[in-house]
Parts: structure tokens; C-alpha cells; sequence
């Protein structure tokens, strides 16, 4: 597949005001960055719905996506691209798989886990909490690194 193919990008979040600025936010907050694409509008674990009406009202297929999400698997100041992956427990992810009955689709995962954490916090736990200064700092550079490779 093609990143030249992407053609709708949805950020994943939260919408009730207490999730701004968590970690479970990131996709909306680069799409703020960005100034384009879309914010879900549902809580992230029925993302699938959200997505699905999306593409069908556009009539893109699955490899004509790009969803940008949270990923507690990988550390802060790291991002990755990736194609057909699995959910990998992202809920939100899954709900979109389980949706559009496939994993063919984009997904930017942007790295939330801080790499100096002496205790490896959940992810529940993890994606929950607010966002400090200086990792706002660094989702910042990965959202213009991010933006730039694609």
C-alpha cells in the first residue's frame, strides 16, 4: 500500500472536556496541529461507528484511511506508521476493525510512554492522564516529523 492512497484522516479522542489534553488525545490534538483531517466525535472505544459513516459518505475504502491514535507501546518522542496492523488492545482501534471488517487501513501511532517511568503504568491508567508542559513540547515534534513523512 501507498501513503499516497490516504485521502480521509480521522484523530482519535475523547470528546467530554475532562480527557483535553490527556494522553488518550493525541490524534485530536494533531489534527488541531495539522489544521486538517477529523476529530471523532464519540468516546474512543466506538471509533469504529464514527469511522465507518466517515468513509461511507466520502465512498473510500479501507486503504484510503489514516487513523491517528495513542499507543502505550511506544515511548514518548517516537511515532510509527503503520499498515494492516492488528489492535494491538487499542480499544478504539479494534472497535474500527470490527467495524469496517478489516485491519487494512493506516494507522499513525503516536508514543505516549515515558521512557524515564521507574513503574510501567498501565495503559488504562496511562492514557488517562493530563499531559505536562514539557511532553506537550515533545508531541509537538513528533506531530511535525509525523506530518512531514506523510
Amino acid at each position: 500500500m501507498k501513503k499516497q492512497e490516504i485521502k480521509l484522516v480521522i484523530g482519535l479522542g475523547n470528546p467530554d472536556k475532562k480527557y483535553d489534553q490527556t494522553y488518550h488525545n493525541v490524534g485530536h490534538m494533531m489534527i488541531d496541529e495539522l489544521g486538517k483531517g477529523i476529530k471523532s466525535d464519540v468516546f474512543m472505544n466506538q471509533s469504529g461507528r464514527f469511522t465507518k459513516e466517515a468513509m461511507k459518505k466520502k465512498n473510500f475504502k479501507p486503504e484510503n484511511l489514516l487513523v491517528i491514535h495513542d499507543d502505550s507501546d511506544i515511548y514518548l518522542g517516537k511515532y510509527k506508521l503503520s499498515f494492516g496492523r492488528n489492535a494491538a488492545g487499542h480499544k478504539g482501534v479494534q472497535d474500527i476493525i470490527n467495524q469496517l471488517k478489516t485491519k487494512d487501513f493506516w494507522r499513525l501511532r503516536i508514543g505516549i510512554r515515558n521512557p524515564k517511568e521507574k513503574i510501567r503504568l498501565k495503559a488504562e491508567t496511562l492514557v488517562l492522564k493530563k499531559i505536562s508542559a514539557s511532553h506537550k513540547k515533545i508531541l509537538k515534534e513528533v506531530f511535525t516529523q509525523a506530518a512531514q513523512e506523510l
